[in-house]
């Protein structure tokens, strides 16, 4: 993503210093390019949604869209302060958004621990503000729930990767892990980038450490 090669801040804005935003929505396109899937909510009943962010999300939504059990998929902005924000202003650093996935699933068919496997093991989750040659705020490494159960199977996840990636000799992980935030959908050419691109960007790669369930 050409957003690589912009020098933007390290660290995240305060309220006051974040763009203004703006009250209307970015427009959603009615289907989900691979799946055909209705892209805007109410989803069907006892689906659940993890959102996860772990660098470009043109590769993080690929990694994601096709798992069994994940009903849709969908890349947005999160964690900032800037409502409705546009792609180019997450890029600038100044709304404190990162770039992430939101994954709409069915339990019954795949578990939690299988996303969170997926998460851990496409990304380094040790590296902060980036991930691999992208840097900037957006790039973070990113887990927001939604309820309390799939906060605590998070943060067991979490401790359990450490202990391997501390074991590898690699640092501490600096994911992001609090209740979900507004969900501001990108825009329409973001979503299911790579399956529209085949031959598009995607800078994601793992530690090569293994996450057990």
């Amino acid at each position: 993503m050409f957003a690589q090669f912009l020098r933007k801040p390290a660290t995240l804005p305060g309220p006051a210093e974040a763009l203004p935003g703006r009250a209307e929505a970015m427009a959603v396109p009615e289907r989900h390019f691979v799946n055909g899937h209705p892209m805007a909510p109410p989803y069907p009943a006892g689906l659940e949604i993890l959102d996860v962010g772990l660098g470009c999300f043109w590769g993080a939504e690929r990694k994601f869209w096709s798992i069994p059990g994940v009903w849709l998929t969908a890349v947005g902005y999160q964690g900032g302060h800037t409502p409705n924000p546009t792609y180019d202003e997450v890029c600038s650093g100044r709304t404190a958004h990162a770039e992430t996935v939101r994954v709409v699933y069915d339990p019954a068919e795949v578990a939690l621990t299988e996303l969170l496997r997926v998460f851990w093991e496409s990304h380094d989750p040790t590296q902060g503000m980036r991930q691999g040659n992208d840097t900037g705020t957006q790039y973070r490494s990113t887990l927001y729930t939604h309820s309390a159960a799939q906060a605590d199977a998070v943060i067991a996840s979490r401790d359990a990767y450490q202990a391997r990636l501390s074991a590898a000799g690699f640092g501490p992980i600096t994911t992001e892990i609090r209740s979900a935030p507004p969900f501001f959908f990108a825009e329409a050419y973001h979503q299911q980038y790579l399956a529209k691109n085949p031959n598009g960007y995607c800078g994601l790669g793992g530690t090569g450490v293994r996450c057990l369930p």
